[in-house]
């Protein structure tokens, strides 16, 4: 059949065409409207958004890595209205499709030589390590397709370092993804102020939409301080929670903000200043204070380190801040939870003293991702050190910090080699400083490696990679140059 419409297509008699052309069109309109009246409109679009980000990221690794992203900022809790044992995710389906490319492209021998790294093989550990934790654990906890789904997220989400750092080779590879993360970063950004500023009611309706894709609808998409209506709203945007929105944000402003200071950014100067302010409201009010504390301190370091000017700018909007009377309920709300006298403070204390007797239990190995063996333990902790150790044991949690520590040490002595490229410098520390955020963040919070949040894993990963990548190319003798 399709030989024959192949060849009816191309028939020089212009009739036997445009028979051809019709029957394919009332074909496909058919198709379209028996999908359109058993699943109703909404469903109908979103299985059409579903089908052309599966072909967008089959094209290439570098479209998927870009459609990747643009997922993890703008819609990382969206599912599909169909169960297959579990409800596929736009995530799942955006990590499935660009892994299955790179595995195709190494079968087809079109990849090059495997790179690991100089912390690709402490990150392969911390996978092994991974998995071997998540096996013990089924002596104590029972299997179901939504754990093992998590989980298989968890480890694609860990191993997109791997993926990044062998499909992204050139300077051309590198920037066109700095300025896909920035753009959709900015995007997110956008969305959380837009619905944090318009009326609560018609903020609700707007988010009630997403309904469909299986967010929260009605008052509870909202988020308010201590989930009391009666206290200040959080900025969420498409996150969900705010923390998790001040997670991404964190990593969107590390990298940007180095770009300010470039003699030459991946975007003009007006749209960095842009971003950067956009991204930095929006995390004001999400009322985040580990992402704000987090992303703080990255920024002291960095302007200690290169940028000197960034020191003063960060101690006047400091100065702002504790002036401006719009700004002193958030003030208030970090001494109190500086003195430990709020509710969300008092129910971490509460959470770590849980997780230490969880881990002083099974200190080497942990107890793995579903569950705890003994009925006075849980499993969950507002830090994702004390939740690397409960899942994976302190091998697990040496295992990461010894990644991150050597990502430092190799980013480092990349830098000092790009003080003088005006335009691989902020890049790189720009990398190095949204990481820095992340994992002081991660001190308040668990979302860098929870699995109810792959997205934020996979970010966090990604930036890895993109880390290494920059520091890479950033040494190389002859910098690679190439479309990609």
């Amino acid at each position: 059949m399709t030989g024959i419409l192949r060849s009816a297509v191309n028939s020089r008699n212009r009739y036997v065409r445009l028979a051809a052309i019709l029957f394919i069109c009332l074909a496909a309109g058919a198709s379209v409207g028996a999908v359109l009246g058993f699943l109703g409109p909404l469903l109908t679009t979103v299985l059409l958004v579903a089908v052309v980000i599966g072909c967008l990221v089959l094209q290439s690794t570098q479209t998927g890595l870009y459609v990747l992203v643009a997922v993890i900022c703008l819609l990382p809790f969206a599912a599909l209205p169909i169960d297959i044992g579990f409800t596929p995710t736009l995530l799942d389906i955006a990590l499935g499709a660009v892994f299955l490319v790179w595995a195709m492209q190494i079968m087809t021998h079109r990849h090059g030589d495997f790179v690991g790294t100089p912390i690709g093989f402490m990150v392969l550990i911390f996978i092994v390590l991974a998995i071997a934790s998540f096996i013990a654990g089924l002596a104590h906890s029972s299997l179901t397709a939504n754990a093992l789904r998590h989980f298989a997220e968890i480890i694609l989400s860990v191993a997109v370092f791997f993926l990044v750092v062998n499909t992204v080779r050139t300077r051309r590879q590198l920037e066109r993804l700095v300025r896909v993360i920035l753009l959709a970063g900015f995007c997110a950004a956008l969305i959380g102020v837009v619905l944090y500023v318009l009326p609560q009611d018609l903020s609700v309706r707007i988010l009630s939409t997403l309904r469909v894709v299986g967010y929260p609808s009605g008052p509870s998409a909202l988020r308010f301080v201590e989930d009391n209506p009666d206290n200040p709203l959080r900025a969420i945007s498409t996150s969900v929670d705010p923390n998790i929105l001040g997670g991404t944000l964190i990593l969107v402003g590390g990298l940007a903000v180095p770009q300010l200071f470039a003699r030459d950014p991946v975007l003009p100067h007006r749209w960095t200043v842009l971003v950067t302010g956009t991204v930095g409201l929006c995390l004001f009010l999400t009322f985040s204070r580990g992402s704000m504390a987090g992303l703080g301190l990255a920024l002291l370091v960095l302007s200690a380190v290169r940028y000197r000017r960034l020191g003063w700018a960060l101690l006047a909007v400091a100065l702002v801040a504790l002036i401006l009377p719009q700004t002193q309920a958030y003030i208030q709300r970090a001494l109190e939870g500086v003195r430990g006298e709020d509710l969300a403070t008092q129910m971490r204390i509460g959470e770590y003293r849980d997780a230490l007797t969880l881990i002083s239990r099974y200190p080497w190995f942990g107890v793995g991702f579903i569950g705890t063996p003994d009925i006075d333990t849980y499993l969950g902790v507002s830090m994702v050190y004390l939740l690397i150790a409960e899942k994976m044991g302190i091998t697990g949690l040496l295992a990461f910090l010894a990644a991150a520590v050597m990502f430092f040490v190799h980013s480092w002595r990349a830098w000092r080699t790009t003080l003088r490229d005006g335009h691989m410098e902020p890049i790189l520390l720009g990398f190095l400083t949204a990481i820095l955020g992340a994992l002081l963040g991660g001190t308040l919070d668990h979302y860098l490696f929870n699995p109810d949040f792959p997205h934020a894993a996979a970010f966090f990963w990604l930036y890895m990679g993109l880390g290494m990548v920059a520091g890479r190319l950033a040494t190389a003798e002859e910098p690679a140059i190439g479309e990609g």
